[in-house]
């Protein structure tokens, strides 16, 4: 079973997905912790539902590297295998991307390498206003370089005439909870790699 510590700053959509999979005994893992940068995120009333440890640790006043740090002491002492990105609306330091090399994985509401550095709404606006014809997200081991880490899993859906930043955002955000589901899956399989490397 793989352990799957999350970090987030938003609503959690995708933590959702995951639990409901771990709880139809889709996904053979555990959440043992939330973290969250933001203290009314609903992500961490959304894992207390759920009787999951929510933790917010607050960034202000702290340098990047230093809130890094506590961060990685706490899911350290919850024995985390993998962190995952969802919606966490910070950029990590070099050294908190090296702590967690090959186990820290994001995700990004565009195919990258486009539209990589965009954020949420934004992005949607732009495959809009470039009259994309297809979307969708990507699953990405995390770097120092901002949505640059290798690709491990994209799924795509068509751009719609009627689309709206709504819309898209609604279609690419159930692919995502798909996507981290899959690439969950993956790494468990490659099981054997992770903990050889801890």
């Amino acid at each position: 079973m793989i352990k799957l510590g999350i970090l987030g700053s938003t609503k959690g959509t995708d933590l959702q997905t995951i639990l409901d999979a771990i709880s139809s005994g889709k996904l053979d893992a555990e959440v043992p912790v939330v973290l969250s940068n933001r203290k009314g995120a609903y992500i961490l009333e959304r894992a207390e539902n759920h009787r999951i440890p929510a933790e917010f640790v607050s960034h202000k006043g702290k340098t990047r590297e230093e809130f890094d740090t506590e961060m990685t002491t706490i899911l350290k002492e919850h024995n985390v295998d993998l962190v995952l990105l969802i919606g966490f609306m910070r950029i990590l330091s070099a050294e908190f991307c090296q702590e967690w090399h090959n186990k820290l994985l994001n995700v990004h509401p565009s195919l990258l390498p486009k539209y990589a550095g965009g954020m949420d709404t934004n992005i949607h606006e732009e495959v809009l206003k470039n009259g994309d014809t297809e979307t969708g997200c990507t699953i990405h081991f995390v770097t120092d370089e901002v949505d640059g880490g290798p690709i491990l899993i994209q799924k795509k859906c068509a751009v719609d005439p009627g689309d709206t930043v709504g819309t898209l955002k609604t279609k690419v955000q159930k692919l995502e909870g798909e996507a981290f589901i899959e690439a969950i899956q993956l790494i468990s399989r490659e099981g054997a790699k992770i903990s050889k490397d801890n």
